[in-house]
């Protein structure tokens, strides 16, 4: 009877992952399928290296969103990384023990609150606030980053301080015992010790921010051109598809799935870094 149960249970775990793996295969297959053919219909260089996107007269270039999509990462990077850095540390050495379950509570929270909330919160406080201080309609680079920098924090933090976590104690109580002060411990040498697992928090984050679609829809400005500043308007790749996906037919919506196709190739290449990196970091 033991052995009975121990192979449903076994077969369960085999079925539910076998779920798991057809489910991405049939995904693959299926983009492959509707967007390789459009990719070859309208030639792989126009199609990634083209400026227009103009679908009334059969222009489908995605540079201007992929270049959108990068701009807007790039700069949820550099204002989440750091401050995503010095939270965890915040929480690994610095916060009082009675306030710890409250801090985590707040950054799980903000982990589960839906991406229209942040989008909506920040149509209504950030794009006014960078309109009044730099014009124009003030849904731009700039807004789209803070609302994804704020986004990509709990990733970040929370990887970042189990890194910091699981480090040997006696390498912070060595460097104090050597003279070294609590800061310079911190950063000289906790930080650089556990800089694989900081690194594969950070690239977490990215695939979480290239891949939004509605707080990038509502802050961004939807301009399906070359990024021309921190405060005009940009297109990501993620909000084409949606914006156009709903009405789009023929040559069109084929396009759409081929640059699905393309993003899924740049989560893929962020998946197979975190990888890599975490391998390492157990090697």
């Amino acid at each position: 009877m033991r052995g009975l149960k121990n192979s449903i249970w076994k077969n369960t775990f085999f079925v539910s992952s076998l779920v798991s793996i057809v489910s991405v295969l049939l995904i693959i297959i299926f983009m492959a399928a509707n967007g390789v053919p459009a990719m070859i219909k309208i030639g792989f260089a126009e199609f990634l290296l083209g400026q227009k996107w103009k679908p009334e007269i059969n222009l489908f270039g995605i540079f201007p969103m992929i270049a959108g999509s990068l701009v807007v990462t790039l700069g949820a990077i550099i204002l989440g990384v750091p401050l995503g850095i010095f939270a965890s540390v915040f929480l690994t050495r610095y916060i009082p023990n009675k306030y710890y379950k409250s801090y985590k509570f707040a950054i799980n929270l903000l982990a589960g609150i839906p991406s229209v909330v942040f989008g909506f919160i920040g149509l209504t406080t950030i794009v006014p606030f960078i309109r009044s201080i730099a014009g124009g309609s003030g849904t731009s680079i700039l807004s789209a980053s803070i609302v994804l920098a704020v986004m990509i924090l709990p990733t970040i933090i929370n990887v970042s301080e189990n890194s910091l976590r699981q480090l040997p104690p006696h390498y912070f109580a060595g460097s104090l015992a050597l003279g070294a002060t609590k800061e310079r411990s911190i950063f000289a040498l906790e930080i650089k010790a556990a800089k694989s697992g900081i690194i594969s928090g950070v690239i977490l984050g990215i695939g979480r921010a290239i891949g939004e679609t509605m707080a990038v829809i509502m802050v961004a400005g939807n301009q399906a051109i070359l990024p021309r500043g921190i405060f005009k308007g940009v297109r990501t790749m993620t909000a084409n598809i949606v914006l156009e996906m709903g009405y789009a037919s023929g040559l069109h919506r084929e396009a759409l799935i081929a640059t699905s196709v393309i993003l899924f190739i740049f989560i893929l290449i962020i998946n197979s870094i975190f990888l890599v990196l975490k391998n390492k970091k157990k090697a």
